[in-house]
């Protein structure tokens, strides 16, 4: 599902108009951003959490030159499902017939 698709299954299920779904949507993706960027997290209570990762200092390698890199630490996003999150997938997924 692309975001094209979410905001049309948003739109008609709520009856709220595509441009107002989409303007939302992008209005939560830029506040996620921004909150992150901040170095808070976002705790949503039966979803999820959009924490940050601390990568530590490394040493990686420049395969064309042949040398050595260090790669200093870091800071990512990341996703964190809720528990229900988690057990809704698995047991929907898990009753889907396999593709072979």
């Amino acid at each position: 599902m692309r975001k094209a698709d979410l905001v049309t299954a948003i739109s008609e299920k709520t009856g709220v108009p595509k441009v107002d779904v989409l303007v939302t949507l992008e209005t939560f993706f830029k506040e996620v951003k921004d909150t992150l960027a901040d170095g808070e997290n976002v705790y949503i209570r039966g979803f999820g959490s959009f924490v940050i990762k601390k990568r530590a200092k490394k040493v990686g390698r420049h395969i064309k030159k042949n040398i050595a890199i260090e790669i200093p630490e870091h800071y990512i996003p990341s996703f964190k499902p809720a528990k229900i999150f988690i057990e809704q997938v698995k047991d929907n997924v898990s009753a889907l017939p396999d593709e072979d």
